[in-house]
């Protein structure tokens, strides 16, 4: 939240810092209370908060890497990045995410206060669902990016924010298959269901915070300490193709400076030696 505050005070605004401190924030509400049922755990209402919160701030990722392959895509294929097919996909998959974690929610809670087998096996087949949903959702970048890669170019990249856009790939792909793995644990240990005098590997907690808290950490400390706050950048009001390029690279003065030319490199990794021509001139010309 303090590096979300200092770069808006310098007019850098990056809301996805901010969802990375929602997540952090959820993750400690989450332990708090994982803590607190440790000791009463007798009180269904702990635990009922502490898988709440626990779901919930693992979506906060999801949105997070899928914001950031839309911004690859617009990038690379910005005739593709900003059509309207593309745009009312990301909006049905931000939509699935609200709707699986309403579906989590309910299911959870509704869990703890019914004995009725045959409603305990829908609301197993809910959280299914929703965990097969979220596995597919964290791993949509990995195929997307690996498309849009091989995919011909008619125009060329539209450069944003710091570094090359080499490393923003690789740390958009780094981070999804982390993420991935996660998801497609939990969906894994869903689907199968063993005693409680005989769990399996799965079900130990070391298992359970390796696949969910400490790939969460890493994927986290990996965004902060590579400053994707300036590497995935881009100037306000971006709103089609050019405007990436238009509002130069980083976006937080309006120009380029030195810096940014030395460390913005084209899609082979070699710093740029020129301004790049932004798409609306080249269209304009055509014209």
């Amino acid at each position: 939240m303090t590096r979300f505050q200092l770069n808006l005070r310098r007019g850098h605004k990056f809301v996805l810092s901010a969802l990375l401190f929602g997540l952090s924030m959820a993750r400690i509400m989450a332990n708090v209370l994982r803590i607190a049922w440790a000791v009463h755990n007798d009180n269904a209402r702990l635990v009922i908060a502490a898988s709440i919160f626990a779901n919930a701030g693992m979506l906060l990722l999801f949105v997070v890497n899928l914001i950031l392959l839309q911004r690859v895509v617009r990038a690379y294929q910005p005739q593709i990045g900003w059509s309207k097919a593309f745009g009312w996909t990301f909006r049905l998959l931000y939509s699935g995410i609200a709707a699986s974690l309403i579906m989590v929610v309910v299911s959870v809670v509704y869990s703890y206060y019914t004995l009725d087998s045959h409603t305990q096996s829908q609301l197993r087949c809910i959280r299914l669902v929703t965990a097969v949903y979220l596995a597919v959702l964290a791993f949509v970048p990995i195929p997307a990016v690996i498309t849009i890669l091989l995919l011909p170019r008619s125009f060329p990249i539209e450069h944003f924010g710091r570094g090359t856009m080499r490393i923003k790939v690789v740390l958009l792909l780094f981070t999804s298959v982390l993420l991935s793995l996660g998801a497609c644990f939990r969906a894994g240990g869903a689907f199968i269901q063993r005693p409680t005098e005989n769990p399996g590997w799965f079900n130990s907690r070391a298992a359970y915070y390796c696949f969910n808290y400490v790939i969460e950490l890493v994927v986290v400390f990996t965004y902060a300490l590579s400053r994707f706050d300036r590497r995935f950048h881009i100037p306000n009001g971006s709103k089609g193709p050019g405007d990436y390029s238009n509002g130069g690279l980083g976006g937080m003065s309006g120009q380029q400076s030195t810096d940014e030319e030395t460390l913005s490199g084209d899609d082979d990794g070699v710093p740029s030696t020129g301004q790049q021509v932004p798409l609306k001139n080249i269209a304009n010309k055509k014209a």
